[in-house]
């Protein structure tokens, strides 16, 4: 909204407005491009009060030392001359918008020439819901429409997005409406008949990619804390220490408590630790980045700082925002394991500079897991990186039992009052599996009776694909066998 903010204070001010862009300044020959610059200020200077708007001032206004040409060069020149040389301009308000503020040549960023720095912030939950409300103010919407669940759910979604957002909303149910009335033309009837419905909403979203941080966001799974068994009291340290701080953080600010700025996931395969992340994103309204650590790896030296520094970057501008780590011991192991390749130790220097250097990091969260504890840098366990480390052990009976109801209370099951039952019968069989494991469990079970509904179809016999005891005894005994021969081998 930079470009639309500068033409509402030109409209509620009352003065001239003059646009430059780029390309039309760039002249080839000799001193064209000055003369051009030249003009614009004069005819603004002489329509005082006037506002000169110059979009995308990166491309025109670039560092002086890192370019190559000298049009460039003579351009930034005379920008810093017309701005504020010898000729005074009164009643005259340079304006300017890029998204690259560290590519514009220091000079302009002096009081005197822009005085004044305002950074726009991606919106949060309540500013993405009033730009929903402008531009669903003329929309014929359902009542099943939920503005606000759609604003926090949004994540990273600028103005332009929200925009777009709403237009392939509204063009989903012009195509909906269309195909139900059988007709091609867009009639008076036809346009009666429109109502855009949440569902359409939900094809928008899937349609519409958020720009503030769409190299690196992922998603928000739909995952809830229900979906996940048996880990009560880890469910309830990461509630703690992420939602907490960000729904009661008044509370922490009177206490004198400092967010943790990092949580570590620790534990064997298959324990839960990525879909507790999942249901991290889900449950919590911050932005959420995921990433794979080896994704950040390059040869080019200096590359993967880079990424990583993006990364943060991103986060910061997106807070409050959660980036997850995950396999992290693939990013930042001990130093000095990497023998001759010095990628790996210049990597987690500019991770813990990152999670607890000079820069401060303000409204973001670092969540890893790993399986390898014993390969992390020790620098990274200590109190103002991973301030919390959650260590998921073995499942008792009681923890598995819970497990296995969260998967068979939605399968079709051939007794179903029995899921209480099968779960806890299964619970006391099945020790040392993990939840990954009980999952697989159920999952065989399952396609067991898939199986048997296929092969009776094919008999002429049609049958449900119900689960019975034996479909689950019989996955139950194939899951031991193979975890013993595979300790065997």
């Amino acid at each position: 909204g930079k470009t639309l903010i500068a033409r509402t204070i030109a409209h509620e001010a009352d003065a001239a407005f003059f646009t430059i862009s780029g390309p039309e300044i760039v002249h080839k020959h000799y001193g064209e491009s000055e003369k051009h610059l030249r003009d614009v200020f004069a005819k603004a200077a002489a329509a005082s009060p006037a506002i000169v708007f110059i979009d995308e001032i990166d491309s025109i206004a670039p560092k002086r030392d890192s370019v190559e040409g000298e049009v460039e060069k003579r351009i930034v020149a005379q920008l810093l001359a017309l701005m504020d040389g010898l000729t005074r301009r009164d009643n005259l308000i340079v304006i300017a918008a890029t998204n690259l503020p560290n590519s514009i040549d220091p000079a302009l960023r002096r009081p005197g020439r822009f005085d004044r720095e305002i950074e726009i912030p991606i919106p949060d939950a309540g500013g993405r819901r009033q730009i929903l409300d402008i531009h669903t103010r003329g929309m014929p919407l359902r009542d099943d429409v939920e503005l606000g669940e759609l604003a926090s759910i949004a994540h990273g979604y600028v103005g332009a997005d929200l925009e777009a957002l709403c237009r392939e909303a509204a063009m989903s149910c012009l195509r909906r409406v269309m195909l139900e009335a059988g007709t091609r033309d867009l009639s008076a009837e036809v346009i009666r008949t429109l109502d855009v419905s949440m569902d359409d909403f939900r094809a928008g979203l899937r349609e519409v990619e958020p720009s503030a941080i769409r190299e690196v966001f992922v998603e928000r799974p739909n995952v809830s804390w229900d979906e996940i068994g048996g880990l009560g009291e880890v469910k309830s340290r990461l509630i703690e220490a992420v939602e907490w701080p960000l729904r009661h953080a008044g509370l922490f600010r009177e206490a004198g408590v400092r967010p943790p700025r990092g949580i570590l996931l620790a534990g064997p395969p298959g324990m839960g630790k990525t879909l507790l992340a999942r249901a991290l994103a889900s449950q919590t309204e911050a932005n959420f980045i995921s990433i794979k650590g080896p994704e950040l790896m390059s040869r080019f030296v200096g590359e993967s700082e880079r990424r990583l520094r993006e990364v943060f970057r991103k986060a910061r501008q997106a807070s409050p925002c959660i980036i997850f780590f995950d396999e992290i011991d693939a990013l930042v192991g001990k130093r000095g394991l990497s023998g001759n390749d010095p990628v790996g130790d210049r990597v987690i220097a500019q991770f813990l500079a990152e999670v607890d250097g000079v820069e401060q990091l303000d409204g973001v969260l670092v969540l890893g897991a790993t399986n390898r504890r014993d390969r992390l840098d020790p620098a990274l366990l200590r109190p103002g990186r991973f301030d919390e480390v959650v260590e998921l052990t073995a499942l008792d009976e009681a923890a598995r039992r819970e497990v296995l109801l969260v998967h068979l209370l939605d399968r079709p099951l051939a007794d179903r009052g029995a899921p209480e039952t099968l779960a806890a019968d299964l619970a006391k069989r099945s020790e040392g599996a993990s939840g990954a494991q009980l999952a697989g469990i159920v999952r065989r079970a399952a396609m067991s009776a898939v199986r048997r509904a296929v092969r009776a179809g094919e008999a002429g016999r049609q049958i449900g694909p119900e689960m019975t005891p034996d479909d689950l005894n019989d996955a139950l005994h194939e899951a031991l066998a193979r975890d013993a021969s595979g300790e065997a081998a």
